[in-house]
């Protein structure tokens, strides 16, 4: 047999190498296209992301075709590859990109399973073509600025297994199509705008172990085939506007261990079988309208972490109710109707650092036990029916910081043991019925801020070791008790304290001239007591009501309605011809010396007068352009209109420097800030601060401080503004008639006219002014009441001194929280000072129970309807709202119908305003466009460019938006209250 030929042999050999070359060539190919893609979108970002990805690019040259696959982007910051060299993860978290995905090409990179841009600065929409990745199984873009709809078309993406949108400002609905990712373990969608309902159809999705939709504007029920998910493991709705009850297929979900339902108007009962499971750690169902009893699968829920079903409508007896839970770190059931009695059971909770239960309707004694949860931080069980002693025991509870048991039927003393407590910063027993004198002891507390001890029956003198809490500063309240004795001098140590309330006890002697010193002081109420003397000369006590002092046995001073005190001799009384001849001599000598004297002065200055009423003439019209004048003609103008700056003419003295009142030779009435200092802080030079000072003085809005400008001399620096006739808004409501006359409707147009000049500030000047320093003394009002910020600029412009703590820029009270640890302002800084401010002039004095760490910024805790007897309800119910006393001026009579709704959205607003998290806090932008929702404010040019767009707080298009996105200002919408 003839041999076969070779060459059908090697035929398919060679086929398979001529193969393997097109298929190497198509594989560099692909690889190259997956380069070229990502170099194409880094060159879309801005440019200061170029230099990060500087090891993004390609060689110079285009290289050989034998050299193509030496081509990947494998060694790329945040790139991962797989065994093909074809990409597979993009991780770039937290590395500031800033830009939109649009000219990613998606389809150029069709292995990729994994995509994580979370912690950047993109923005834009979502592109639908984000579906070409099709074997992507995690995808997380949280924490960006993207705006615009969730695609419907990632219900495409059916391998994907993790899905992460949060924090973000997304609008529209929750895609039903998302229904269909059935592989899906994790939905995050939280804090964004997202709208309507849950969908139904993500009930499907039975894999899925962690759902979070928190923190939008989500309304009607829970759908009950969430029930279905029996999966799920965390389950966040909190922060929406969720209504309805829970559907029964709730029970179903065995394996949560974290359920967040708080801040929403859910009703019914609360879920019978939540803890079957037995692994429930976290159930917070807050501010909701749950009724009913606590299901008795909670007793024995021994997995439980932290428990909060405060504010709600619950009722049971909460000694059955609640068991031993040897794992749980924080409880609060207050604001509901509980009664019973404390179970000494609670003690057994050793880890816990805070137990909430006020506002209840718990009877019987304190246990003793309790001592034993060392661990307890937080301990509030006021406005109950308690009764018996406090005991002793408390003391042992050496981290408590916070122990506030007011408002109950409490006897007995004072434990002197409470002063064993060296983390004790806020003490509350008033309003109880305790005896006894006050121990000594309490002065041995370091921390304490806040003392109350008001309205009981508490006798003998006040301790003077009161004066070593050195750092009280919230308040100090011994009111309506029999306290009697002299005030003790070293409570003039107290130099942070701001509310000092002693009225209406026994109290005898002078205040002590210790209290001169008390500089922080604001609020003081010293009545009906049986006190003498004179008043201190601490402005607390010069700008006192007579209301807060009267009653007393003879306190005098130079206030409306008081007796003035008896001038003292300048001289003792003397006899005889050589004492009398002695005194007279010299003194009729020296006065004939200054009537020579002032005669020749009065002459030279009449001739001044002329000389500078001439020059005046023809400067009247403008006296104020500060850039061709001469400066020091109008420096000794103010001079001498204020007799060299004589205390007389100081109207106010700040952390810059004193004011003064100056009518000038012109007739003209200016505010003349004398500067402490000048120290050109971030300038370079004075003549960039002075160009600094004249882009202010173009500055024009009915609501902001006209400053005329600046005169530099060799003395003093002054800052030159307009007059307002009724002075600050802070000494106006520190003072009884004209706070009386500042009514409801009043108050609520400074507020507006406040918010129209941030607003002004934040969003129409161009760049952006940021005030610093809002408080109710930066705040003028003009003889029609209308509200004028002034100091604008001012903290930025100038650098206090350096004694001065309010470097950190701005006034105690109303400074952001997180200025504390960035030392970073922003915008959102005046937002929070904002919302102080708002509340002040609610109350007529500065709200800092409310801001305080412990306060609870619920807005339904200070709110209610009249249709009930519990004290919640919303704040926009049609029903009469009815608002807590605590947060109206009592010096007014309640406000109309009218005025109490608008009244309520206001105090909302400023709640949202105050939130911790710069991020949750609204826009001046959007406060005022709430604002003009209660009543017509005059728009400023960007509220009337708002008012014509898209809604863009509620869930539209986004437009306005996402021009903005770029920037480091968060505008957040639906905040958690």
């Amino acid at each position: 047999m003839p041999p076969k030929p070779l060459f059908p042999l090697f035929l398919p050999l060679f086929f398979g190498i001529i193969l393997l070359f097109t298929l190497n060539s198509d594989y560099a190919s692909a690889i190259v296209q997956e380069a070229e893609a990502l170099i194409k979108w880094k060159e879309s970002l801005h440019s200061q992301n170029q230099s990060f990805l500087s090891s993004w690019q390609l060689p110079s040259t285009v290289p050989s075709s034998e050299n193509r696959a030496m081509i990947t982007p494998c060694q790329w910051l945040g790139i991962g590859c797989g065994t093909n060299a074809s990409v597979t993860r993009l991780n770039l978290t937290n590395v500031g990109l800033t830009g939109s995905l649009h000219a990613f090409n998606f389809s150029s990179l069709p292995n990729l399973s994994f995509l994580d841009l979370h912690d950047n600065s993109l923005y834009g929409t979502i592109p639908s073509s984000i579906t070409n990745l099709t074997k992507l199984s995690s995808l997380h873009l949280g924490n960006n600025h993207f705006t615009g709809k969730i695609p419907p078309e990632l219900g495409q993406m059916t391998s994907l297994k993790n899905l992460n949108f949060i924090n973000n400002f997304l609008s529209g609905y929750i895609p039903p199509s998302l229904g269909n990712l059935t592989n899906l373990t994790v939905l995050i969608l939280g804090n964004n705008r997202l709208m309507g309902s849950i969908p139904p159809e993500l009930g499907k999705l039975k894999s899925l172990s962690e759902l979070r939709i928190n923190l939008n504007n989500l309304t009607g029920a829970i759908p009950s085939s969430i029930g279905n998910l029996s999966s799920l493991k965390v389950f966040s709705v909190y922060g929406n506007q969720l209504s309805g009850p829970l559907p029964k297929e709730f029970n179903n979900l065995t394996n949560l261990t974290l359920c967040y339902l708080s801040n929403n108007t859910i009703s019914g009962s609360l879920p019978e079988k939540i803890c079957q499971g037995g692994i429930l750690q976290d159930f917070c169902a807050s501010n909701n309208r749950f009724t009913g009893t606590v299901p008795r699968g909670f007793k024995n829920c021994t997995s439980l972490t932290r428990l909060r079903l405060d504010r709600n409508f619950l009722v049971g007896n909460i000694t059955e109710d609640f068991g031993v839970y040897p794992v749980v770190d924080y409880v609060d059931l207050s604001y509901n109707s509980f009664e019973g009695e404390i179970s000494p059971n609670w003690a057994k909770c050793k880890n816990m650092t805070s137990l909430k239960i006020s506002d209840n309707r718990i009877t019987g004694r304190i246990p003793a036990e309790l001592g034993n949860a060392t661990n307890l931080h937080f301990f509030d069980l006021s406005s109950n029916q308690l009764v018996g002693g406090i005991p002793k025991e408390l003391g042992n509870l050496k981290s408590l910081f916070n122990l506030t048991l007011s408002n109950n039927q409490l006897f007995g003393n004072i434990p002197k043991e409470l002063g064993n407590l060296p983390e004790l910063e806020y003490l509350d027993l008033g309003g109880n019925r305790l005896s006894g004198t006050i121990p000594e002891e309490i002065g041995s507390c370091p921390k304490m801020i806040y003392l109350n001890l008001s309205r009981n029956s508490l006798s003998g003198g006040i301790p003077w070791k009161i004066g070593k809490l050195l750092n009280l500063q919230w308040l100090l309240d011994l009111s309506r008790n029999s306290l009697s004795g002299e005030i003790p001098s070293e409570l003039g140590d107290l130099v942070s304290l701001e509310v000092l309330d002693m009225s209406h006890n026994k109290l005898s002697g002078q205040i002590p001239p210790t209290f001169d010193q008390l500089e922080s002081l604001r609020c003081v109420d010293v009545s009906y007591n049986e006190l003498e003397g004179p008043i201190p000369s601490s402005k607390a006590f010069q700008n006192a009501s007579l209301k807060s002092l009267i009653g007393n046995k003879a306190l005098c001073g130079n206030i409306t309605g008081m007796m003035t005190c008896p001038k003292i001799p300048a001289f003792p009384k003397k006899t005889g011809q050589d004492t009398v001849t002695l005194i007279t001599a010299p003194i009729v000598g020296v006065a004939v010396f200054l009537s020579i004297l002032l005669g020749v002065a009065l002459c030279m200055k009449k001739g001044r007068r002329g000389e500078r009423k001439k020059k005046g003439d023809s400067q009247q019209a403008n006296l104020f352009s500060i850039w061709s004048y001469d400066g020091k003609l109008v420096y000794e103008d103010i001079k001498e209109a204020t007799q060299g700056f004589d205390a007389k003419y100081c109207i106010g003295v700040g952390g810059h420097g004193s004011v003064y009142k100056a009518v000038l030779s012109t007739g003209q009435i200016v505010a003349v800030k004398k500067l402490k200092s000048i120290q050109y802080a971030g300038f370079e030079n004075q003549k960039n601060f002075e160009a600094e000072i004249e882009a202010l003085t173009k500055i024009r809005h009915r609501n902001i401080v006209k400053l005329h400008g600046f005169c530099s001399h060799a003395q003093h620096s002054l800052l030159v503004y307009e007059y307002l006739e009724r002075g600050s808004l802070g000494k106006l409501l520190g003072k009884e008639k004209e706070a009386r006359e500042l009514d409801w409707e009043k108050r609520v147009n400074v507020i507006k006219g406040i918010a129209n000049a941030l607003c002004y500030m934040h969003h129409d000047c161009s760049p952006p002014l940021i005030h610093r320093d809002i408080s109710s003394n930066n705040v003028l009002l003009d003889r029609n009441f209308e509200a004028r910020v002034s100091d604008f600029g001012t903290a930025k412009l100038l650098t206090l001194d350096s004694s001065n703590w309010t470097e950190l820029a701005g006034t105690y009270g109303y400074i952001a929280p997180e200025l504390a640890y960035t030392m970073k302002v922003t915008k959102k800084c005046d937002v929070y000072s904002f919302g102080v401010l708002t509340l002040e002039i609610l109350m007529g004095s500065h709200p800092g129970h409310l801001i305080a760490p412990s306060s609870s910024s619920s807005v339904d805790s200070i709110t209610s309807s009249s249709s009930s007897t519990s004290s919640h309800a919303s704040l926009l119910e049609k029903d009469y709202p009815i608002i807590s006393k605590n947060l109206l001026d009592p010096r007014l009579s309640y406000p109309c119908l009218e005025t109490a709704k608008e009244i309520a959205t206001i105090i909302k607003l400023a709640f949202e305003c105050m939130k911790a998290d710069p991020n949750m806090r609204p826009t001046m932008h959007y406060v005022c466009q709430q604002l003009l929702q209660t009543r017509k404010l005059p728009l400023s040019n960007s509220l009337k460019k708002l008012n014509s767009s898209n809604d863009e707080f509620g869930g539209g298009s986004g437009s306005t938006r996402s021009s903005r996105s770029s920037s480091s200002d968060h505008d957040y919408v639906q905040l958690e209250l």
